[in-house]
């Protein structure tokens, strides 16, 4: 097995802004695991909320392990996730690219893609939302308007005028909205907002309160008017259990729980304790949204249009077509680079 680690700097369409700060060019970390026939492709997207896990800090982590990962014997990816979790249980970020990569390999050394291989099918998926950052009204009209007839958008808030900047927004699309406050409300914001959210079309709220804030979720899953789609509060799969107490579903990140093996395992818990089930993406390029495709079939919610955000990828595989998934007629992730993709 040959690892190859780099770094590519992918400038985003629009500058990228919710209440932790602003992104203008996303900076990932790109894996390829190759047995000298078949290459498999995963990504690591570095986060604002976690500036220790910087994409150098990422190549470096992965580079140490180059030992340990080339000669690692394994049959399927979940094998290999188990042997990397000891070097990698604080750095899920690392974690995660190895295993999209071993995912991807693994189908394509065996021509299938891995939802098959899972034995999934693709008959009933759910359309992915297209997310509005911050920013003022105006940009953010102008921003659904790039992408009209998207079915459902997401959007940023934890600003001192939410609900009005929703209530503006609705005059301009029929479409569901989805609302990401990223921990910015309190308990009584989020009982004063939900009502008048709920009556503007909104379909969930998703991580309202700071992570740890148990005692407000507690107090929101008695009264809050809408559902609320835990995503800072489940980052791993010993998170979901905890979660079933407090939300109503659970958002699954495979960067920050480690990868797709993680990622399905949380899925089917959260099935197992009749949660809703939603995955979502960071900035990151069809590398890393191709994989969180291939658990499109577990899912009732989706925001996987990571590769949208930016304004050039350097990759193709599952895509978006007005928030439908399109699946490649390709094994493994259906990752494949791009031609002018750098080496």
């Amino acid at each position: 097995m040959h690892l190859t680690i780099r770094e590519v700097h992918l400038p985003l369409r629009h500058p990228f802004t919710i209440t932790h700060g602003t992104t203008t060019v996303q900076h990932n970390v790109i894996v390829e695991l190759s047995d000298g026939t078949h290459t498999g492709y995963g990504e690591a997207a570095t986060s604002r909320g976690y500036p220790h896990l910087s994409a150098p800090v990422i190549s470096a982590a992965l580079e140490s392990l180059r030992p340990v990962i080339e000669s690692a014997r394994w049959d399927n990816p979940e094998d290999l996730w188990d042997q990397m979790l000891p070097h990698l249980y604080d750095d899920r970020f690392s974690l995660c690219a190895v295993d999209e990569a071993a995912h991807d390999l693994w189908g394509k050394r065996l021509g299938q893609p891995v939802w098959q291989l899972w034995g999934l099918s693709l008959e009933k998926v759910p359309c992915s939302d297209y997310t509005i950052g911050i920013d003022t009204t105006e940009v953010m009209i102008r921003k659904m308007q790039e992408f009209p007839n998207w079915p459902i958008y997401k959007i940023k808030l934890g600003t001192n005028h939410d609900v009005e900047i929703v209530r503006t927004l609705r005059e301009h699309t029929d479409a569901v909205f989805r609302i990401d406050a990223n921990t910015a409300w309190t308990v009584e914001q989020t009982l004063e907002y939900a009502p008048a959210l709920k009556e503007l079309g909104v379909e969930f709220l998703e991580q309202p309160l700071p992570r740890d804030d148990w005692e407000g979720m507690a107090r929101l899953k008695r009264r809050c008017a809408l559902p609320v789609i835990a995503d800072e509060s489940c980052l791993i799969p010993e998170d979901v259990a905890r979660c079933a107490e407090f939300y109503d579903g659970v958002n699954i990140k495979l960067t920050k729980a480690g990868g797709q093996t993680p990622g399905r395992r949380m899925a089917l818990e959260a099935r197992r304790r009749g949660l809703k089930v939603m995955a979502g993406c960071m900035n990151e390029s069809s590398i890393g949204i191709s994989a969180i495709g291939m658990l499109l079939p577990l899912l009732d919610y989706v925001d996987m249009d990571g590769s949208v955000l930016i304004a050039k990828d350097i990759a193709e595989g599952v895509w978006l077509d007005k928030g439908v998934p399109t699946f490649p007629d390709h094994p493994g992730n259906g990752v494949r680079l791009l031609p002018d993709s750098p080496e």
